[in-house]
C-alpha cells in the first residue's frame, strides 16, 4: 500500500471522529479553539493507535490466514464501510455535549476508533510501512476533527452524515482495491 492509498484510507477513517466533531462544534454556542485541539488530540491519538494494536494482533495470525489475507482485508473494509454507510442514512440524531473532559471524550475516541483497530489487523497481511500508516491516520484526524469542530460550530449538522457517508465508500473502495489486486485483476 503505497503512501496516496494510505492518505485515502487515513481520510476514510477519520470521517466517523470527523463526524462527531461536527456534532461537538455544533453544541458550542462559541468557536473555541483549545476545545477543538482537544477533540482533535483524542481522535488523533486514538485513530493511530488502534491500528497499532490491529497491526500486533494480526501479526499474531499472519502465519495462519496468508493464503486468504486479501479476504480478510476486503470483508473487514466492507463491513466498517457498509455500517459508516448506514449510519450515515439513518434519521437517528446522536445526543451530543460540548464537554472535552476524559469521561466523554474516551467514551467517543474509542467508538470512533474500533475501525481503525479492525484496519490495523489488515495492515499485518498487507505491504504497509507500519510506522507511516500509523502517522499519517493519526495526523490526518488530528486536522480533520478540528476542522470538524470548526465546521459544526459553523454550519451545523449539515455535513455530518455527509462526511460519514463518503467514508464509508472510500473504505468499501479500498477493500475492492486490495482483493482485485491480489486476484491480479488491477
Amino acid at each position: 500500500m503505497g503512501i496516496i492509498e494510505l492518505v485515502v484510507l487515513s481520510i476514510g477513517l477519520a470521517m466517523d471522529a470527523f463526524a462527531v466533531s461536527i456534532c461537538k462544534g455544533l453544541s458550542m454556542k462559541k468557536m473555541n479553539w483549545k476545545n477543538a485541539v482537544i477533540v482533535g488530540l483524542y481522535f488523533g491519538i486514538f485513530q493511530a493507535l488502534m491500528p497499532l494494536l490491529g497491526y500486533i494482533l494480526g501479526m499474531n495470525f499472519q502465519n495462519k490466514i496468508a493464503s486468504i489475507d486479501h479476504w480478510v482485508a476486503f470483508i473487514l473494509l466492507g463491513i466498517i464501510g457498509i455500517n459508516m454507510i448506514k449510519e450515515s442514512l439513518s434519521k437517528e440524531n446522536d445526543i451530543s455535549n460540548d464537554s472535552v473532559k476524559f469521561k466523554d471524550m474516551i467514551i467517543l475516541a474509542i467508538a470512533t476508533s474500533i475501525d481503525a483497530l479492525a484496519v490495523g489487523i489488515t495492515f499485518a497481511f498487507l505491504n504497509v510501512n507500519v510506522v507511516v500508516a500509523i502517522f499519517l491516520i493519526g495526523i490526518i484526524t488530528f486536522f480533520i476533527s478540528t476542522f470538524g469542530v470548526k465546521v459544526g460550530n459553523v454550519f451545523g449538522n449539515k455535513y455530518e452524515k455527509k462526511a460519514e457517508f463518503v467514508g464509508g465508500m472510500i473504505l468499501i473502495f479500498l477493500g475492492i482495491k486490495i482483493l482485485l489486486e491480489h486476484l491480479q485483476i488491477l
